[in-house]
């Protein structure tokens, strides 16, 4: 499963993004790609606690000074998509359509990446492995809860620029808004997670996903009248 999923990392960035980068960009992205690969890779067959970043190095063939160029902590070489889901969620607030709110934006941002089986989505075929190796990590855990933190902090910006205030420092609304979503969408994947890693196949959980995606974002509605702060 894991160089699957290496695979398919590497495959689906260099879709993305090949076509907007200059070759120099590339070769970086392909290079923190590969060391990523093969660190999950040794991540999910020993456990995260039991590999040394030399040991990362090595299988990258790249050395340990050029892990910590891309990657300035050993958890970031497994959560490794934390920049990109900081990219989506700016891009879905910002970029959204006339007549759009954030709210609307970031559920619709959430389903798509649910039915594009993205990792961000948090369902899909041999991700049980992902979690299992996330829970037994102690270091991984405490990373996984400081990058929803720093998660949640974006999204109080975001929603303070879109109401017109000063996105540095984020208003009380914005701040409580943020902290509700960030609640329910972080709900909706602990169910999903809880669910793959009992077992039941990736095509059922999906479908459940969507629904409590849906439920998540409907009760979100009703408490953040308007689609919060900035809605248009």
């Amino acid at each position: 499963m894991a160089k699957k999923e290496r695979e398919g990392r590497e495959e689906g960035g260099r879709a993305e993004e090949d076509g907007r980068l200059t070759l120099r960009e590339r070769k970086k992205l392909r290079t923190r790609q590969r060391i990523s690969g093969e660190a999950t890779l040794l991540f999910v067959e020993r456990g995260f606690d039991n590999v040394t970043v030399a040991e990362v190095a090595r299988a990258a063939e790249v050395s340990a000074m050029t892990v910590f160029n891309y990657f300035p902590r050993k958890e970031d070489l497994f959560l490794d998509r934390i920049p990109e889901a900081h990219e989506l969620i700016t891009r879905a607030v910002r970029d959204r359509g006339v007549g759009e709110t954030p709210l609307a934006a970031l559920r619709r941002l959430n389903l798509e990446l649910l039915a594009q089986r993205h990792p961000l989505g948090g369902v899909g075929e041999g991700f049980e492995h992902f979690w299992r190796t996330v829970l037994d990590s102690p270091a991984l855990r405490a990373r996984a809860r400081e990058a929803v933190e720093e998660i949640e902090n974006l999204l109080a910006g975001l929603l303070a620029e879109a109401a017109g205030g000063d996105p540095g420092c984020p208003g009380g609304d914005s701040r409580l808004a943020a902290a509700l979503i960030i609640a329910g969408i972080r709900a909706a994947h602990n169910d999903a997670a809880g669910r793959q890693l009992a077992g039941e196949p990736a095509a059922e959980v999906a479908v459940g996903q969507e629904e409590v995606l849906r439920r998540a974002f409907d009760a979100l509605e009703r408490a953040l009248p308007g689609g919060v702060p900035g809605g248009n």
